[in-house]
């Protein structure tokens, strides 16, 4: 399904029951795209939700005549790629007024949905984060001013082998002896070679997209940033305990302890032990799904 946003087109995948009681917009990370969560959705679906997923900006089939792969855009390409994520949620709303709306979003789509919430929280009925964290850790600085450097050398649209040193990079060599380069996003050997088979996963970004999410993701947990939260908003944290991006559990129990100090009253926090960072496409996906599908029928039947 294409919907317009921006003069161009935004490719949104959807599924729905005949007659849905609530919705859920998913998110989706860094170098995949929306039609990854078919599965997942069709769990969603059977459980009563209609289900949205668009390609976020450089992702998917959102990428325009003239767009690089892995780009959100030449300046201001958080903001770019934060006012997507609305333009579906203004969609989703439209579609069901009378109905409770989620987000899920997963990884970067789970920072994406951090960002969402300060301006939303009051129009959702609850948050799912996925393979999501509190703090980027005490090199983002020196990160971020390599990825500057890189920028001004090569250009936003430079395909970044700083970004990729400093991230999966990283995050693959915990996981020794490696079989592929992204042994870290799941146990399931099939789920990576799947990965690595589909032409619209495992790219490069441009190092303006990795500057981006550093720039935007410097202060997730920061007291000051998380005030305009409405304290009536559910939060559902998930991660593997072996997930690189949430340092093994510690990143999203410090945005959950974030979110509970600033007023939030309905924060959960589930690690899956030995689980990665592809909580969906893991050895224990139908566990991780069950989770999921409690939780939010739980707040269906709590309003």
């Amino acid at each position: 399904m294409l919907i317009r946003w921006r003069e161009r087109n935004l490719h949104l995948h959807a599924w729905s029951p005949p007659d849905p009681l609530g919705a859920v917009q998913i998110v989706h990370g860094m170098a995949e795209h929306g039609g990854r969560y078919a599965a997942f959705a069709q769990r969603l679906v059977a459980a009563g939700f209609a289900v949205y997923a668009h390609d976020l900006p450089g992702h998917g089939q959102c990428i325009a005549d003239g767009d690089v792969r892995g780009h959100f855009a030449d300046r201001h390409g958080w903001s770019f790629a934060l006012a997507s994520v609305e333009a579906v949620k203004d969609y989703v709303n439209r579609q069901h007024p009378s109905l409770p709306r989620f987000v899920f979003g997963h990884s970067m789509g789970s920072f994406l949905t951090q960002h969402l919430m300060l301006d939303h929280s009051r129009e959702l009925a609850g948050v799912v984060l996925s393979a999501t964290t509190g703090d980027l850790g005490r090199l983002r600085p020196l990160g971020l001013a390599l990825l500057r450097a890189e920028i001004a050398a090569k250009g936003p649209r430079h395909p970044s082998a700083i970004g990729q040193r400093l991230g999966f990079g990283p995050f693959n060599r915990r996981f020794r002896p490696n079989r592929t380069a992204f042994d870290w996003l799941s146990r399931d050997a099939d789920e990576v070679d799947r990965y690595i088979a589909d032409p619209l996963c495992g790219f490069r970004v441009t190092a303006s997209l990795w500057a981006d999410t550093l720039g935007a993701c410097g202060t997730l947990s920061s007291p000051r940033r998380l005030r305009p939260l409405d304290s009536r908003l559910p939060v559902l944290l998930i991660s593997g305990s072996e997930d690189p991006v949430g340092n093994s559990g510690r990143g999203p129990a410090r945005l959950a302890r974030a979110y509970r100090k600033a007023g939030l009253q309905d924060v959960e926090v589930r690690s899956f032990a030995g689980a990665r960072h592809e909580l969906l496409h893991e050895t224990n996906r139908h566990e991780v799904e069950r989770l999921v599908l409690n939780w939010l029928g739980n707040r269906l039947r709590g309003r």
